[in-house]
């Protein structure tokens, strides 16, 4: 494999296991997942199920070393309007403010969203804060009667879905 590869002749290799790959190599593969996913879903597209969102979600923020926490924005048939990035923070913690949220909903008329951030730690689990910030959020959203279906925090140990917890 070489740096030339695309996503157009990857059909050429049967079976790769990333784990015997170098680091550049890895994240190589990584980034043309990422692409695969990316022409999977763009603008217009509906995700398909929880599963497929975690797993865009789990390839968008692999790779990242300190947290990010974005919005995927979604009109009211669930197609994809725009996954957008709005803060990024340390090593353990991203400052998240509601305004920029609520403006980035209005301006691309969402009907409704998927929150997400990662945790660099490795561990999806939610801390009390993340939980604390999810309801202000939520709650905030209602009133411009846009509804949050989850909150999906990545870490390298997999994904923790808020909906599927009940904590939405």
């Amino acid at each position: 494999m070489n740096e030339n590869s695309t996503i157009e002749n990857l059909n050429q290799f049967e079976h790769i296991n990333i784990l015997e790959l170098n680091e550049v190599e890895q994240n190589y593969m990584v980034k043309l997942g990422l692409e695969v996913l990316q022409k999977r879903h763009n603008p217009g597209e509906c995700l398909q199920s929880p599963e497929d969102t975690r797993q865009y979600l789990q390839l968008l923020l692999s790779d990242r070393k300190n947290e990010v926490f974005g919005i995927l924005l979604m009109d009211n048939k669930h197609r994809i309007l725009a996954v957008e990035e709005l803060f990024h923070g340390t090593l353990n913690h991203a400052s998240v403010f509601v305004r920029p949220i609520i403006q980035c909903a209005l301006e691309l008329n969402s009907a409704s969203c998927i929150l997400f951030h990662n945790h660099p730690s490795g561990d999806p689990e939610p801390s009390n804060a993340d939980k604390a910030i999810t309801k202000k959020i939520v709650d905030a959203l209602k009133h411009i009667d846009v509804s949050t279906l989850d909150h999906i925090v990545v870490g390298a140990e997999g994904s923790i879905s808020f909906a599927e917890r009940g904590l939405i």
